[in-house]
């Protein structure tokens, strides 16, 4: 689940396949009427009716459904009823400066009954994802144990799209050979719902079988040739064509009808790639009608006609979201959501025409299909994706992440277990960050049983500290620019170096130097900018004047900024500025102007190492322990604390290239470039220029914020060598940029992660330890325990220090209180210690 498919051709008929029968050439879809529920009555009658407590369920099932269909459709329609009539008793929690929430935390009130609807209360969640022989052996009793012991409230069962499992009206709706005349998802909604847990129907809705696309060839995806594309012996379906519009509310309705699931997921809702470009009827029709432009036969970064094609692909997508939530809430009732499925990755939803931002936005829930972590991003990444989705759907709401519990990245093995270290670090990363659980597994059986251990103590612990765990809001003075948009018309078709690696290079820094931060949307810099003292631009380049305005203003309130590379030198659609567009700000500008028909600068700064070096200044090496020639400069000034801990060398590393600017007076230059020489053979390597004016870091002076401007990008760097001179100067580099306005300190030794929230009176502190031997290379054997671990936390005004709690060793830690901070010691952490401030 949750791979990117490979795109291929037609290539003649799969072995073995099966022939579906199809008794009318007429292919009509089903037009049976909707459900809709009632919702009769008025709000105090609703109230009277009896609901399920938290711990009896969620309000999805009763006894009596086993047996009566009827009596399952009236509990709804009172639960529903029940649900509407106590939206407007909650209490307000948090107030309306909360960052990114649409709302405040649902609470009911005082003497009322609590319900609240499933994507609020359902907080884990458990998937068996069925394979094909599945239905010969699976074992629902197991399975229902499974689900109490690992304290799910939720479970996700396979129902349609690719795969029937389910006895399906529409005769092409493919069913699994092992089925035979089975309801296998209907049999497993059916326990779900008796032992009151929510169900979500899984759909798999871009690929058919061959019997489909020869019924029906106009709903498939086609190339400039007119040739289908494949996905293995599947065939894509076009999101276009009426199997979006037509045939896929069809089934969603044929579901509601059958079984009443809580919602639905699609893990592959989004169709064709940014990779491939559709030529069908349905997109060349439609494509003209919004623009009057034919489709683009090639993929052209410079040409508006495919920039016109990459938005209004994007605006299909959404537009299939909505649809769906239409379908399902109209046959389902209000809270029958469509939910898909999204991948925690900007750059992969960019790859599938997936707005996270605007999906969000229409969103009550997000389930994230984010299932492992790169030996380059780090178990780090996930903490940050939740903090990422949170920021733009709001931390009122939950969001949870399929975790697979087998081997599950490179190498991928999809019935062996994922090592329990690993599996259990990226849970608990991912909780740091505000993800809830899902535990997920390919198959129904399994030989390798290791797998059925792990989620049990990790969600266990979860549901024991559940509370301190949602509905809480982040602390953090350092703010992260991000938007898709960059990452689209920046990145194009490099967005791993020109975009990820400089984020990624920031962000480590950051989590190096124990400095709790938030991602920050671009177009979300005005609403939350009463929460940073510091913004950061990693490579950001892609700008429109409306975004560069925000910034500007941000610094003139005294905000401070560091910008890297080439921020803000190209326009929201990539394309070359003459100068930075925060140039006045930078206190630099380009000396040589790109023009519009040059290659975009992106180009300039390649992802090869070069032997390139940065000189600090001033020099210090006259005074320095270390050999003389005669020649060192005499020692000028002190350097400044952006290069503390540097005073044994006058050079730093670099690797990367630099281009001529005039830096304004008012700017200091702190760094200035080394060109390449040789590297081999040795006695060729010592410096042909020595020293030149092309500045590598600038700080300006002028500015109501404090500015920082690094040409040189020594945050790519960082995430490409994980050199420490690159990750220590940047750490430096923020500290001075953010005026020393860092509401954490923790010291001691190891590779830590910080996260810090509020919830009410109190204070969270997740600690997540990411020291081991498997930091860098997946997957984790074992877990290393560091410590001690000195803490000081500072309260806000309206926070006390009554009590410490420790949630993981469950120790009594003694803690101190001066001038608003609160100090203490962990002696040692092994996975992750979660602090209780309050």
């Amino acid at each position: 689940m949750g791979e990117k498919v490979p795109e291929g051709r037609l290539r003649g008929n799969p072995a073995g396949s099966r022939t579906v029968g199809w008794s009318e050439k007429n292919t009509k879809l089903s037009t049976s009427p909707p459900l809709h529920p009632s919702q009769e009555g008025n709000w105090q009658s609703a109230l009277q009716t009896k609901l399920p407590s938290r711990e009896e369920g969620l309000g999805v099932g009763s006894r009596s459904v086993a047996t009566d269909h009827e009596n399952r459709r009236a509990f709804l329609r009172r639960t529903a009823a029940a649900t509407i009539a106590l939206a407007g008793l909650k209490s307000t929690a948090f107030s309306a400066e909360s960052l990114g929430t649409s709302g405040s935390p649902a609470r009911a009130a005082k003497g009322a009954n609590e319900i609240l609807p499933w994507y609020r209360r359902a907080l884990r969640w458990g998937q068996t994802n069925i394979t094909e022989i599945d239905p010969t052996r699976y074992d629902i009793a197991w399975w229902r144990e499974h689900w109490k012991r690992t304290q799910v409230r939720g479970v996700i069962i396979n129902a349609g799209g690719i795969y029937a499992y389910y006895p399906s009206k529409f005769p092409l709706h493919y069913r699994p050979k092992w089925l035979g005349d089975r309801d296998l998802y209907g049999e497993l909604a059916q326990a779900a719902h008796d032992d009151g847990l929510a169900v979500l129907a899984r759909m798999d809705s871009n690929r058919a079988s061959e019997e489909f696309y020869r019924a029906h060839p106009d709903w498939f995806a086609l190339d400039a040739t007119g040739r289908p594309y494949r996905a293995g012996d599947r065939y894509v379906t076009c999101v276009n064509s009426p199997y979006y519009q037509e045939y896929i509310p069809g089934l969603l309705r044929e579901i509601i009808e059958r079984s009443h699931p809580e919602g639905f997921t699609d893990n592959s809702w989004s169709g064709l790639g940014r990779s491939s470009i559709c030529s069908c009827e349905n997109c060349q029709r439609k494509f003209r009608e919004k623009t009057g432009q034919p489709i683009p036969k090639e993929k052209n970064w410079n040409d508006p006609v495919y920039r016109q094609w990459i938005q209004w692909n994007y605006a299909r997508r959404l537009e299939i979201w909505d649809l769906n939530n239409r379908t399902t809430k109209t046959a389902g009732g209000p809270n029958c959501l469509w939910v898909g499925m999204n991948s925690g990755s900007v750059s992969g939803q960019s790859a599938s025409f997936r707005d996270l931002k605007e999906i969000c936005a229409r969103s009550e829930i997000i389930l994230l299909d984010h299932q492992a972590r790169s030996d380059a991003s780090g178990f780090q990444q996930n903490g940050e994706t939740g903090k990422l989705v949170h920021g733009l759907l709001g931390w009122d709401k939950v969001v949870p992440e399929s975790m697979a519990l087998y081997q599950a990245g490179r190498p991928t093995f999809r019935l062996s277990s994922k090592p329990e270290p690993e599996a259990r670090m990226w849970m608990l990363e991912g909780f740091a960050g505000g993800i809830q659980p899902w535990w997920h597994h390919v198959g129904a059986y399994h030989e390798d049983r290791r797998m059925y251990r792990t989620a049990e103590p990790i969600l266990r612990w979860h549901r024991e500290n559940e509370k301190l765990l949602v509905n809480r809001q982040p602390i953090a003075t350092v703010g992260v620019v991000w938007s898709q948009h960059n990452t689209d018309f920046f990145g194009r078709d490099n967005a791993d170096e020109l975009v990820e690696l400089p984020w990624r290079g920031v962000t480590n820094a950051l989590i190096r130097a124990r400095i709790p931060y938030l991602p920050v949307h671009v177009d979300h810099i005005e609403r939350d900018a009463s929460r940073f003292s510091l913004l950061i631009l990693p490579n950001y380049a892609a700008m429109s004047d409306a975004h560069l305005t925000t910034v500007r203003r941000f610094v003139e309130r005294g905000g401070g900024l560091i910008a890297t590379g080439r921020s803000s030198l190209c326009n929201e659609w990539g394309e070359p500025r003459a100068d930075y567009g925060l140039a006045d700000l930078f206190g630099a500008h380009l000396l040589n102007a790109p023009g519009r028909a040059e290659e975009p600068p992106r180009r300039r700064t390649g992802s090869d190492s070069q032997h390139t070096y940065l000189r600090l200044a001033p020099e210090l090496r006259a005074r320095v322990y270390g050999p003389k020639a005669g020649t060192e400069p005499a020692v000028a000034a002190e350097r400044h604390p952006v290069l503390r801990g540097f005073d044994d060398t006058d050079i730093l590393p670099f690797g990367g290239g630099l281009e001529p600017l005039r830096v304004e007076s008012s700017a200091t230059v702190l760094m200035t470039f080394i060109p390449p020489f040789p590297v081999y053979p040795p006695e060729t390597a010592w410096m042909r220029e020595p020293k030149t004016n092309l500045p590598g870091l600038i700080l300006n002076h002028s500015a109501q914020g404090r500015v920082a401007f690094m040409p040189a990008d020594l945050d790519r760097r960082f995430a490409s060598d994980n050199l420490p001179d690159h990750g220590n100067l940047l750490a430096n580099l923020i500290r001075w940029a953010v005026n020393d306005r860092i509401p954490l300190s923790v010291e001691g030794p190891g590779l830590i992660d910080c996260h810090l929230y509020r919830q009410e009176d109190r204070l969270i502190l997740h600690l997540v330890n990411l020291t081991s031997a498997g930091t860098w290379r997946q997957p984790v054997h074992e877990l290393i325990p560091v410590g001690p671990l000195r803490v000081r936390i500072e309260l806000p005004a309206e926070v006390r220090a009554r009590s410490l709690r420790l949630l993981v060793t469950r120790k009594k830690t003694p803690f101190a209180l001066r001038n608003r901070w609160v100090q203490f010691e962990l002696p040692s952490v092994l996975d992750h210690e979660v602090v209780v401030v309050g």
